[in-house]
């Protein structure tokens, strides 16, 4: 069965040229022009991914990728006409997945998305063979203090109550966990938990880090889990 792609775009002539080339992948293409009609055909149709254009009628992106994120964890990537950071760090915030700048180039954007439905693939096939691996045995269980990673039902707990972590938070913490001690660039960290074929740059893996401190640290403006190192990377310290 063809993977879904939402689209929504309200400018017609890119909306029609993003269909166009994605259905000539082999994709399966939904199309909305407004927000409100972005999470009406998101709900229904559940799609694979969803393109989502930041500057739309109504509800604008932003708020459309915050509600979705909140209800389903479709991968999003995020489009803007400024190049401006903040828009891609408050889309990333809200739960993007990555980002694109217009203008870009069409072969690129269709690179993206081969990438980010092949790294959703790969984790779902992982975590199949977690559970085809663990069923009946003992819970698999990475403990640091008052941290608990349970591999087996893909759940973190901090002194014993349980987190809610995005995927891709849970899989950096898990990738940091199993790396305890060792200085972890950005780009190793991006390639391992992202993908090797991600073509987003480092700042994602900054974002995923801040998030986790949020939730893990017991300040996470002074972290003494995730540590920084400078000009290196981060290091895991359990």
């Amino acid at each position: 069965m063809a993977e879904k792609i939402l689209i929504v775009e309200d400018e017609l002539t890119l909306q029609e040229t993003l269909a166009y080339n994605l259905k000539r992948q082999g994709y399966e293409v939904e199309v909305a022009g407004d927000g409100e009609a972005a999470l009406a055909t998101a709900r229904m149709s559940r799609p694979n991914l969803i393109v989502l254009d930041i500057m739309l009628p109504g509800i604008d992106g932003f708020e459309v990728c915050r509600i979705l994120r909140q209800e389903m964890n479709t991968p999003v990537l995020m489009l803007t006409a400024r190049d401006d950071e903040i828009d891609r760090v408050v889309g990333l915030e809200v739960g993007a997945d990555d980002y694109m700048t217009k203008p870009f180039s069409m072969r690129e954007l269709v690179a993206r998305v081969k990438a980010m439905l092949r790294r959703v693939r790969l984790v779902r096939e992982e975590v199949s063979a977690e559970k085809s691996t663990d069923a009946g045995s003992s819970p698999q269980l990475l403990v640091f203090d008052n941290l608990t990673i349970d591999l087996n039902r893909r759940e973190v707990r901090l002194q014993g109550q349980p987190l809610s972590l995005k995927p891709k938070e849970y899989e950096l913490l898990l990738f940091l966990a199993q790396h305890r001690g060792q200085v972890l660039s950005r780009e190793y960290i991006l390639q391992r938990v992202w993908g090797w074929d991600y073509i987003g740059d480092s700042r994602t893996v900054d974002v995923h880090i801040r998030w986790l401190r949020e939730k893990i640290e017991t300040d996470s403006g002074s972290p003494s889990r995730i540590v920084t190192v400078r000009g290196a990377g981060y290091r895991f310290e359990g």
